[in-house]
């Protein structure tokens, strides 16, 4: 199903010209995404939910506010897939059993070793074979991803009286200046994973063609790196 046609009648008031050029935005945001979670997840509800973030972002930009359309609309984008995700409650109770399993070892590694815990020396501390660990980093790779979208009480609440997209708490300047650091103290192949993901948007497939490891094991590196910020960033995350 094209996911434009849905929203056909949403849109006669609305500036043509930004959502058409936008589309595109819309769906390589949903493949990047569709990359990191479970096969079950269709792609095509993804892209359907995008284009409401996309529709909202038309409706709701202002020009001259600094940030260009596309950023403005790629955060409202992302924003309306999160939503979808949490609302399809597509995660087990298993699995956000499992991340907190693994990023409460994370910090009690790190605080115990003060630096950055190996994979070995967390799968030991939580009493598991390394493979087992990392089959876990793996199956949790998805519900990681949503963990810069959780926000502290106090925000949430803000947040939904000023009727606010779930993202732009990320506009927090302070968020952003504490994340920044922690990505930057990330163990080198985790950094290196996370810039080539995040900044110059490449697939998991691609970064590990140029680190010369499997997809699989970008996903795993991937997904520590999520929990590892997860854990050092905790004032500022609520659990799951």
């Amino acid at each position: 199903m094209d996911p434009t046609a849905v929203y056909t009648e949403a849109v006669k008031q609305l500036d043509h010209e930004k959502i058409e050029k936008s589309i595109p935005l819309v769906k390589r945001i949903a493949l990047h995404m569709k990359a990191r979670l479970p096969d079950h997840i269709e792609l095509d509800d993804l892209e359907q939910s995008g284009m409401v973030g996309l529709i909202d972002a038309a409706r709701n930009y202002v020009s001259g506010k600094g940030a260009s359309f596309e950023t403005y609309a790629g955060t409202r984008i992302k924003g309306a897939m999160i939503d979808e995700l949490r609302r399809l409650s597509w995660a087990p109770r298993s699995v956000y059993s499992k991340v907190r399993e693994i990023n409460e070892a994370i910090q009690a590694v790190e605080s115990r070793e003060n630096r950055a815990g190996t994979d070995r020396e967390i799968a030991e501390f939580l009493n598991v074979p390394i493979e087992e660990y990392q089959a876990a980093l793996a199956a949790t790779a998805g519900c990681q991803l949503l963990f810069m979208e959780d926000r502290p009480e106090e925000v949430e609440e803000q947040t939904a009286s000023e009727h606010l997209n779930p993202v732009d708490i990320l506009q927090d300047d302070s968020f952003k200046d504490l994340l920044a650091l922690e990505i930057d103290s990330l163990p080198e192949k985790e950094n290196l994973v996370m810039a080539l993901y995040y900044q110059e948007e490449m697939n998991l497939k691609e970064i590990g063609k140029i680190l010369e490891v499997s997809e699989s094991r970008i996903s795993q590196i991937h997904s520590q790196a999520l929990a590892r910020l997860r854990s050092k960033m905790s004032d500022w995350v609520k659990e799951s």
